[in-house]
C-alpha cells in the first residue's frame, strides 16, 4: 500500500519516490496544498474503490497515516 500511495503521491507534488517516507507530512515535508491533498483523495477513491471519510482525512497528516487508513478501507 505504501508503494502505491507514493506513485500517487509523486503525481501531486515534485518529489521523487525515494524521498517519501512513512513519517513524511503531506503539508510540512511533501509541499502539498489543501487542494492538492484533496484531488489526491479523489484520485485514491477512484483507484482502489473506496470512500473516505472527510473528517476522517483531515487527521491524516503522514503517509503512514493515509496508508494505515486506506488498508482498513479496502479490508472492508
Amino acid at each position: 500500500m505504501f508503494e502505491k500511495l507514493k506513485d500517487i503521491i509523486c503525481n501531486y507534488v515534485e518529489v521523487k519516490p525515494e524521498d517519501i517516507r512513512p513519517e513524511s507530512r503531506f503539508m510540512e515535508d511533501l509541499g502539498f496544498t489543501s487542494f492538492d491533498f484533496m484531488s489526491m483523495l479523489g484520485e485514491i477513491e477512484d483507484e482502489f474503490d473506496v470512500e473516505i471519510e472527510q473528517q476522517k482525512a483531515a487527521d491524516i497528516r503522514t503517509v503512514k497515516e493515509a496508508a494505515e487508513y486506506l488498508e482498513t478501507l479496502v479490508e472492508e
